[in-house]
């Protein structure tokens, strides 16, 4: 099979502008599916782009002042945007409607920097405002709350000498949702528990300044943090402890956290010019991490390999006008790069056509040649031949008198191909001679291979996990479609 359609990261990174969008957007993210693209614009509205028609094909309109962030959720049914009119407001994409049905709404006292989705849940949301403050907004019936995160000061009291908390700056869900890492102002990062809403690790970062901008890895080990400094710090995230229980945050016990330094494992930055960074992401498979320059004369992203220990790998230019943000494709080998003037730029890896990949006897030619028939190569086969050919075929002996037992079923089944699944009974099927039997004893424990943990009976309960998945918010994998509209008044601008 052709191997860029397995997997186009064995290849390599985007090099290449593959389409533009005006969209006058201030930035775009893609959704987790990778075929649309929301655009946030200075007027307050929003725009969902279709990637395979390269149209806006849904109008958000219901803002006053700049979005500042824009969300998706796990499964892009809903569609969050925080503004500076102090409002965050929850989308529901799968109305009918046009303009598409607000959700729900939040309102606070101040302008709002950025707002987030739980990775779980999009009934929680994680929310920063200009004056350094962050809460979580829970709207689930049995848990509504709005609960802001404090940083725990060890020497608080009525001194005025002691310890003033520094303005929070960024915050962000890891992959997992169980914590929350917020950087702040003086360069440090803490990290909640997004249940207790308790601090249990504080970091200091030497060196970084104020802190500008966090990204995960998919597999949530890796953090790269973006300071005033104009450096990119990567660092291997250690193991948090567990929050405090109920009974300890209702005695008002002191709860301790996890205070240590982090030292980078890298650090990215352009030792010629010293630009500062606007945005960073990883790709998908956390292979690469790509930096977009805060230049203001070009447009420049800078790629370094992460596999290889964070070796340079190569700078895209995207032509004249700067970039203001950068957003990785969530499957893809592409990048979307928004420039200050409002254009979204596409990035994709060119694959070279290989036709000799779909055939073993296909030979490529640099140029067009005259083929040469053979003279039997498109003969009609006579009837009489194809006849006894397949009576040939009947007569074969089948061996019909070998017994195959349940343990020797079960070993061809497991190791029967690369894959671990071979020519046995399909995934699932408890019943048949070719039941696989635990350790060959027929008194043994079955093992069902469609069983997430290996065994029945294994299961093991997450806390953090369920809780944030009570009260599902309906946001399932196929249980909704996306109105498309491309009739509209507004497409006239395009």
């Amino acid at each position: 099979m052709n191997e860029s359609l397995i997997n186009p990261f064995t290849l390599s990174h985007p090099t290449a502008v593959q389409t533009s969008l005006f969209a006058g957007a201030t930035f775009a993210r893609f959704d987790p599916t990778g075929r649309f693209i929301a655009a946030a614009r200075l007027n307050g509205s929003a725009e969902i782009w279709d990637l395979e028609t390269r149209a806006p094909i849904r109008w958000l309109d219901g803002h006053v002042k700049t979005i500042t962030s824009i969300d998706w959720s796990r499964n892009s049914r809903y569609l969050l945007t925080s503004s500076k009119d102090w409002n965050v407001l929850i989308w529901d994409l799968a109305s009918v409607c046009d303009p598409p049905q607000r959700h729900s709404s939040i309102r606070f006292d101040a302008p709002v920097v950025s707002a987030s989705f739980h990775p779980k849940n999009s009934q929680i949301v994680l929310v920063l405002l200009a004056t350094g403050e962050a809460y979580v907004c829970d709207m689930r019936k049995k848990h509504r709350s709005r609960i802001e995160l404090l940083e725990t000061i060890l020497d608080e009291g009525e001194d005025e000498d002691a310890p003033m908390r520094s303005p929070m700056t960024v915050a962000r869900f890891e992959p997992t949702g169980k914590n929350i890492f917020v950087g702040t102002a003086s360069g440090f990062l803490l990290v909640f528990n997004t249940r207790t809403k308790t601090m249990i690790a504080r970091h200091k970062i030497s060196g970084a300044g104020a802190m500008k901008g966090l990204d995960f890895a998919k597999s949530g080990r890796r953090l790269v943090t973006n300071s005033s400094d104009r450096t990119l710090r990567q660092f291997i995230l250690p193991k948090y402890p567990d929050p405090p229980t109920e009974i300890e945050l209702q005695n008002q016990t002191h709860v301790s956290f996890l205070d240590a330094e982090l030292e980078p494992t890298h650090r990215f930055n352009d030792p010629i010019n010293r630009t500062a960074w606007h945005a960073m992401c990883y790709s998908p498979d956390g292979e690469w991490l790509a930096g977009g320059a805060a230049d203001p004369a070009g447009h420049k992203i800078y790629i370094w390999d992460i596999s290889n220990d964070g070796q340079f790998a190569s700078a895209l230019d995207g032509g004249r006008e700067p970039l203001v943000y950068l957003h990785w494709h969530p499957t893809r080998s592409s990048l979307a790069s928004t420039t200050n003037q409002g254009s979204i730029l596409i990035w994709h890896c060119p694959n070279p056509e290989r036709w000799g990949a779909f055939a073993g006897g296909f030979e490529e030619v640099d140029e067009n040649v005259e083929y040469e028939e053979r003279e039997d190569e498109f003969d009609i086969e006579d009837e009489a031949v194809q006849f006894e050919r397949k009576m040939k075929a009947e007569e074969e002996e089948v061996d019909i008198d070998t017994i195959v037992t349940g343990a020797q079923a079960a070993a061809s089944f497991v190791g029967g191909s690369a894959g671990g699944l071979g020519k046995g009974t399909q995934s699932g099927n408890m019943g048949g001679a070719a039941t696989p039997v635990a350790g060959g004893k027929p008194n043994a424990r079955l093992m069902d291979l469609d069983s997430k943990f290996g065994s029945v009976g294994d299961e093991i309960v997450d806390v953090e996990t369920g809780w944030a998945e009570e009260e599902p918010d309906g946001d399932l994998p196929g249980g909704w479609k996306m109105k498309v509209i491309m009739d509209n008044e507004a497409a006239e601008y395009y």
